[in-house]
């Protein structure tokens, strides 16, 4: 069902994976969408295509998430997009998708390797975040992405799992000090999906995926739908009243 008024959500990293099928679910809604890509341009230029093509209105903006001294004037570009696009100085939805994964032990995880997922993953979600608040309409919504590995353990994600627990819990600080603003803050924690997210391991590797499948209570790796889907109902205006929760979607993986 089509929204009854034009809302705006803002998506990074959305030229591939769960972010584009994040903007896609979305943007069936009726929602305008600002998606955010690192390097791929024709990529996100094939995101925005599918979305003119099913009548939405879409604008992609270069963004390295790691990269906090690029944030002031990306929140301007942002604005610009707004104005040209929908005649507005705000948007509704935040969604902070982008990221990297890295793949080593404990033991062999490299300061660099370290730096550069908190740099991504934790520094850049926080500062981008607030840069935006200005923008983020009264009563808007902030979706988080973490990952299932920051409830269950798999060794070589000791750094990728801890960035992510540390999103979970300023999910939570923000849910409360956004509260006064009427802004929900959530967070998604998928499980293992089939993208080329860390070099597509769950989906080219046969062995990882028939195992994570045995151990996933719905009998199946996670497919992008499964998430995009989930982000697009959680910001329905049904889900107004849920916020600072931590909800994965795992398909019951390690139950």
């Amino acid at each position: 069902m089509m929204q009854t008024q034009t809302k705006i959500a803002l998506v990074t990293g959305a030229s591939r994976g769960l972010g584009k099928n994040t903007a896609l679910a979305l943007a069936r809604m009726g929602i305008g969408i600002i998606l955010t890509y690192h390097n791929n341009e024709e990529s996100a230029k094939s995101v925005v295509s599918s979305i003119e093509e099913i009548g939405g209105k879409a604008s992609a903006l270069q963004l390295d998430t790691s990269n906090t001294k690029a944030f002031d004037g990306f929140v301007e570009q942002v604005k610009q997009v707004l104005q040209d696009k929908w005649q507005t100085e705000h948007f509704d939805f935040l969604i902070n998708n982008a990221g990297i994964g890295v793949y080593a032990s404990f033991a062999d995880t490299t300061e660099e390797d370290f730096d550069r997922l908190m740099n991504i993953h934790v520094k850049g979600v926080f500062f981008l975040t607030q840069k935006l608040l200005p923008l983020l309409n009264d009563g808007g919504r902030i979706v988080n992405i973490s990952s299932g590995l920051a409830r269950f353990t798999l060794p070589g994600y000791a750094a990728y799992a801890s960035m992510k627990g540390a999103v979970e819990v300023l999910t939570r600080y923000l849910a409360k000090e956004l509260g006064q603003r009427q802004i929900a803050v959530n967070v998604i924690a998928p499980g293992a999906i089939e993208t080329d997210f860390g070099d597509g391991v769950v989906r080219d590797n046969p062995e990882l995926n028939n195992f994570v499948a045995s151990q996933t209570a719905l009998g199946r790796v996670g497919l992008p739908d499964d998430i995009g889907g989930a982000i697009a109902a959680l910001l329905s205006e049904e889900n107004r009243w849920v916020n600072g929760q931590r909800i994965e979607v795992s398909g019951g993986m390690f139950l």
